[in-house]
């Protein structure tokens, strides 16, 4: 296996925003970028996806005009997309960017980890057992695959939830073809094991909030989204190009579908995001534990606090 630690020039440090779902980065990022001059490169492995606006909470079309945004709208929904083609897109929009300031800002902590620490190579995509996997989590679920990933992963298993069949797939792809464990394979690009990989230089500021105002942030959000018109806009990215394998597991659009199709009510569907997307921010958390480096700072609950954040950001970034 071999670790790629530096595969794309940018300029050091690289300077991240991050936190949870709903903890206000966009709102906080754009008011740093305005006042330091600096262009927003995306963090985000659903922001990739053309159309699906309002269930992403993607930045409006105002925000796009006002600053610069990268890693937004690169991808049709019925396209795979992935931490590879992430990483090439990022070079694409590094290698030519004459801006000195680069603000990388969302909640993919994946995406991060392998921004600041490279990406491993592991065993290649093998197309069959993938296809095998796939058909058979939508006979028998993914909760039933978790299961089976559990007594040849627990490790990943324990990690990856039983409703994330893209991830449950992975696992057990990986396993069938090489006979030995993902977790096993992305040991070293943890830095574990005795391999230190402290990862490229960088400068991180995390929003915090306490989970019960956060609890009250997602259910104010998803409500919000299903008023704006979040059913429509599944119905008509469904009918259109449809949703690939990667697009489908976005938070909450399994659960609208279901609401459209007539399989539970509006509340039903609002409990349930709920739900998935204060699930979703607990392992969000697992993963910013992996940056100890992270400074973390209250996130703003009004324009007074968004304003202070924004000086403390331009502060810690020296900008």
């Amino acid at each position: 296996m071999t670790i790629h630690t530096d595969p794309i020039p940018w300029p050091e440090p690289l300077c991240a925003l991050v936190g949870t779902t709903a903890t206000g980065k966009s709102d906080l990022a754009m008011a740093v970028a305005q006042r330091a001059g600096a262009e927003i490169v995306s963090v985000d492995s659903m922001l990739v996806y053309r159309g699906m606006d309002i269930g992403t909470a993607k930045p409006s079309a105002a925000e796009r005009s006002a600053v610069v945004h990268h890693l937004i709208d690169c991808a049709d929904p019925i396209e795979r997309y992935d931490v590879q083609r992430y990483l090439s897109d990022v070079e694409d929009v590094l290698v030519p960017c004459e801006s000195p300031r680069l603000l990388f800002t969302g909640g993919t902590g994946f995406y991060l980890k392998a921004l600041t620490h490279g990406l491993f190579e592991g065993p290649e995509v093998n197309l069959e057992i993938r296809a095998e996997l796939e058909r058979l989590a939508k006979e028998v679920g993914s909760a039933r695959l978790h299961e089976d990933l559990q007594i040849v992963d627990p490790e990943s298993a324990k990690r990856i939830h039983p409703n994330d069949q893209r991830r449950v797939v992975r696992g057990l792809e990986v396993v069938r073809q090489t006979g030995r464990p993902l977790s096993d394979w992305q040991r070293q690009w943890r830095g574990e094991g005795g391999h230190a990989n402290p990862g490229r230089s960088r400068l991180l500021l995390g929003l915090e909030v306490d989970r019960e105002r956060l609890d009250q942030r997602i259910a104010l959000r998803t409500r919000k989204m299903l008023d704006g018109g979040w059913a429509e806009e599944a119905r008509s990215l469904r009918d259109g190009c449809g949703f690939g394998p990667t697009a489908v597991s976005a938070l909450g659009y399994p659960e609208v579908l279901k609401w459209i199709d007539g399989e539970s009510s509006r509340e039903e569907t609002e409990t349930l995001i709920n739900l998935r997307t204060r699930q979703f921010a607990r392992r969000q958390r697992t993963w910013y534990r992996k940056f100890p480096d992270i400074h973390w700072i209250p996130a703003p609950e009004n324009a007074q606090q968004l304003e202070s954040a924004a000086e403390q950001c331009l502060r810690f970034f020296d900008w």
